[in-house]
């Protein structure tokens, strides 16, 4: 289906008609995980003695570990021994994967926007920096395994997220233009990887601050999938 829309919208989506492709993060895109993750960093840290023992805050989750990918998350708690750094994360992957069974849920409007896409005949995408055990799992709970074409990882590209990589392998396997194309991404990392690779990303607000979110220049921001100007912009993309 061609979507058409006039020239001298604002509507930063306008410029991409025809629209050819969608692509989607996956932690905190498809489904509200960051508290998840939150728990299974409660859960491991004190185990290394980080921080003395003391908790660390969901401020500090937010500033240091959400949308990071796990390399950096090594060097950040083991500057001096990756490869422990790497075991530590293995174990907290492995501990958010047995918390989310029961607990992952999707991003309010997540089928709308889904039927949305369906309907339209669009190319899709998941492109995560989470590891390919957690990125599958969270597509199976989700109930979205027929809905991916491809599972972009990060760490099976060149360079992971906050790097264009991902998205330009995306585009390369779906064999799409960035000029047709748009992203939805909740995390300043995943948000800069995608504008670096030419696409708009319409940025989630599910768990990371506004402020940080905008620093990442994304086409606008929105609470969830039922927000009104998410639809509006869509609307208006169509005419």
């Amino acid at each position: 289906m061609t979507i058409s829309s006039s020239k001298n919208s604002s509507n930063p989506l306008s410029r991409l008609a025809p629209l050819e492709a969608v692509f989607f993060d996956i932690d905190g895109t498809l489904c509200d995980s960051d508290p998840i993750h939150f728990i299974a960093f409660l859960e491991l840290l004190p185990q290394i003695g980080f921080n003395n023992g003391v908790p660390i805050t969901m401020q500090f989750y937010v500033e240091n570990f959400a949308g990071k990918h796990n390399d950096d998350v090594a060097r950040f708690l083991f500057p001096d021994d990756f490869e422990r750094g790497l075991k530590f994360c293995e174990d907290k992957e492995a501990a958010y994967r047995r918390l989310s069974k029961d607990k992952l849920k999707p991003v309010k409007g997540l089928d709308k926007v889904k039927k949305w896409v369906e309907d339209r005949g669009l190319r899709r995408a998941a492109v995560t920096n989470a590891p390919r055990e957690n990125a599958e799992m969270m597509i199976s709970v989700l109930g979205l395994e027929d809905f991916f074409e491809v599972v972009i990882i990060g760490n099976e590209c060149e360079h992971a997220k906050p790097h264009p990589d991902p998205y330009l392998k995306a585009l390369e396997m779906l064999n799409v233009s960035k000029d047709h194309t748009f992203i939805f991404e909740d995390s300043a990392a995943g948000i800069t990887a995608g504008v670096a690779a030419g696409m708009p990303v319409i940025g989630l607000l599910t768990g990371n601050p506004e402020e940080l979110l905008l620093e990442a220049k994304p086409a606008f921001l929105i609470k969830d999938y039922e927000d009104p100007k998410l639809w509006a912009a869509l609307e208006e993309l169509e005419k």
